[in-house]
């Protein structure tokens, strides 16, 4: 079949303005370009500017057979950010879709467009007043709400799994045609906004994770501000210690006691949170001297483990919580279990250079870490934590970061699990041995996600400018997958990176699947190699 570009992109440049069809060299290399090697090139970038345009731009692709792969603002960093999963792909940004549609501040939502980014929802609540709050993710400020949706993410407070929070999907089928999910279908149904399921067959999940539609639209609900809020943390000596510490914490979690997501991360990835390699205790040896990391973890007081909650509701229902969560983290071998509030936490602002002389540690660059973890619980997006993508790069971060630009390394494997200590030591140890062999250092967080799961987000960090090291640190990656899979342990989502590299799933699903691609996207046009798999 012979795709007509050239027509194609004349047809675009008539629809959107010669200005958003972008077919400069320099600019398609951005797109091209993430934190790890890829060879797929992008003829062209286009930018639609409403709905309208979304559907005339796929028709217009589908009378030429021009593949188009949409993303929102292109912040995925890790996953693969714009770059598509199939070759000369023409990328259809969405950022200027980028509307706040309605605010309902009585019922706590709000419906919103692909660009609406965590920066601009977080200013917007901030103006309404506070009342609601929105759950935060660690990835950049200026990550797309819609993007991070569709890729099912999750976050930090009792709202964290995002997609469990959505209604209402606007969405562009890839020929062209619009359809709104649940009771959206049906012309002036007050329900839309705050009742998920409609009527009839639940199709919203079909355009999370897929090939199978762009959202140009949904209600996300937000979280009324809780009138008391508090932070907990405690930290685990020893890596085998892991398993007993999640088993502890299981009941809390099934019981109500703990209601938002629970982050636990290993000595590797607290420690590039707030520094680089540090190339000058290691005369450039890598990965990560066992003695070198040992030293710093004493220097800076954190141990194998270390873990995060939040606590949210009255002083009186927290003051429950606590007691709670005390006697049963005494079955633990944990210490030095702490809670911190607003007031308490400015405290330690104020008083940061007489704390750091009486527990001799150095209290800024502790709360410099600190900080963005705490505000992340209640909703506050933050780019604090986008330097610790440099950690093996000599120079660290610079001033404006831009990690692709840069050739920072990164890639992640995402496993999920059921929330079980044994499950937990055996991701860890497969993780372990994986890295040990490639080199890298085996930086690992554990979230514990719903009453019943646990997300392990892995990073495989490198540096780009090194020879051999994008060819090696896919190796990596590529073993990871295969020996998690192998022992029953899939990701929640994948990168580009991951998209046909796992096991094929049952023949009756993979035929399903194909048979509802090809009914809706006749033309295989939207996001060839994407999901579903």
């Amino acid at each position: 079949m012979n795709l007509d570009y050239e027509s194609a992109l004349t047809e675009f440049r008539s629809l959107l303005g010669s200005g958003y069809v972008k077919t400069d060299k320099e600019l398609r290399l951005t797109y091209q370009t993430t934190t790890f090697a890829t060879t797929n090139s992008i003829p062209a970038v286009i930018c639609p500017l409403d709905r309208d345009q979304v559907q005339e731009c796929l028709r217009i692709a589908n009378r030429y057979h021009i593949p188009i792969y949409p993303i929102s603002t292109g912040k995925n960093i890790g996953y693969g950010a714009r770059v598509p999963t199939a070759d000369n792909c023409v990328v259809m940004e969405l950022s200027r879709l980028d509307k706040i549609v309605e605010y309902n501040n009585e019922l706590g939502y709000v419906t919103l467009q692909p660009g609406v980014t965590q920066r601009v929802l977080y200013q917007f609540l901030q103006q309404q007043g506070g009342k609601f709050w929105m759950d935060a993710t660690g990835a950049p400020m200026d990550h797309s709400i819609i993007g991070n949706i569709a890729e099912r993410g999750f976050g930090h407070t009792p709202y964290g799994d995002h997609f469990g929070h959505v209604s209402g999907m606007e969405v562009v089928l890839p020929n062209g045609d619009c359809i709104h999910t649940g009771q959206g279908r049906f012309a002036g149904a007050k329900a839309t906004p705050i009742y998920r399921w409609g009527l009839g067959p639940f199709i919203d999940g079909l355009f999370t994770q897929s090939n199978l539609g762009i959202i140009t639209q949904l209600t996300i609900w937000l979280m009324p501000a809780p009138s008391y809020f508090q932070n907990f943390y405690f930290s685990i000596a020893k890596y085998e210690d892991l398993a007993v510490t999640i088993d502890t914490l299981r009941p809390l979690f099934l019981d109500g006691t703990i209601k938002s997501a629970m982050h636990i991360a290993n000595d590797h990835k607290v420690l590039s949170s707030f520094q680089r390699y540090p190339w000058d205790k290691t005369n450039g040896q890598t990965p990560l001297p066992v003695k070198v990391l040992h030293d710093l973890g004493k220097t800076w007081d954190f141990g194998a483990w270390s873990a995060a909650g939040a606590l949210y509701g009255t002083r009186e229902e927290i003051a429950l919580a606590k007691r709670k969560i005390k006697k049963q983290l005494r079955k633990a071998p944990i210490k030095k279990l702490q809670f911190l509030d607003d007031t308490m936490l400015k405290i330690a602002i104020k008083l940061q250079k007489p704390l750091g002389w009486v527990l001799r540690l150095n209290m800024p660059e502790m709360l410099k870490v600190l900080k963005p973890v705490y505000n992340l619980t209640k909703g506050i997006p933050t780019d604090d934590i986008v330097p610790s993508l440099y950690w093996r790069k000599p120079d660290g971060a610079p001033k404006i970061p831009d990690p692709e630009r840069d050739k920072c390394g990164l890639m992640w494997v995402a496993p999920i699990a059921p929330i079980n200590g044994q499950y937990a030591r055996e991701i860890w140890e497969i993780t372990q041995d994986v890295f040990q062999y490639y080199g890298y250092e085996p930086a690992i967080s554990i979230t514990l996600l719903t009453e019943r799961a646990m997300d392990s987000i892995i990073s495989i960090s490198y540096d780009r400018d090194i020879p051999g090291e994008d060819e090696k640190a896919m190796r990596c990656h590529d073993e990871l997958l295969k020996k998690l899979t192998d022992k029953g342990y899939f990701p929640y989502r994948l990168g580009v990176q991951s998209m046909g590299k796992l096991p094929y799933p049952e023949s009756a699903y993979t035929n399903c699947m194909a048979k509802i691609k090809n009914a809706l996207d006749e033309n295989g046009i939207l996001s060839p190699g994407r999901y579903p798999q």
